[in-house]
């Protein structure tokens, strides 16, 4: 049986979010309201069987921020970043540690990094080329 309605994990996001670590706190306070170049995230979004940390749905680009037992799940990240990949979505990543260490570092590359994607709204300039 062929399902096409696809559930996504709201209660898991819904519960990541209320028990988001230190540096997801630290990080969303840069992150939310539009604060970065007037992107906007939304944190804890289900994107597939994933939750991704913080999303740009405008421009499906994803930060991820690993904690300490990251080294026991690298395999397991690197399934997660192909998937989110295959699914059109940008992904980077940060230790919390880097939060903490180097916030403006991490908001430069976050940053950076948005500036250099395509914009989803392609340009409309050439519908005037047309008319001599």
């Amino acid at each position: 049986m062929g399902m096409a309605f696809k559930p996504r994990n709201t209660r898991k996001a819904q519960k990541l979010r209320t028990e988001a670590t230190p540096a997801e706190r630290q990080l969303w306070r840069y992150l939310s309201a539009s604060k970065l170049d007037g992107y906007k995230f939304s944190r804890q979004i289900p994107v597939g069987p994933y939750v991704g940390d913080f999303v740009c749905r405008q421009l499906k680009f994803i930060v991820e921020l690993d904690g300490f037992s990251h080294e026991t799940s690298v395999k397991r990240d690197e399934y997660r970043t192909k998937y989110l990949e295959q699914e059109g979505y940008h992904v980077i990543r940060f230790l919390n540690e880097d939060v903490f260490k180097n916030l403006d570092g991490v908001l430069t590359v976050i940053s950076e990094a948005l500036k250099a994607l395509p914009t989803p709204n392609p340009s409309r300039k050439r519908e005037g080329d047309a008319h001599p």
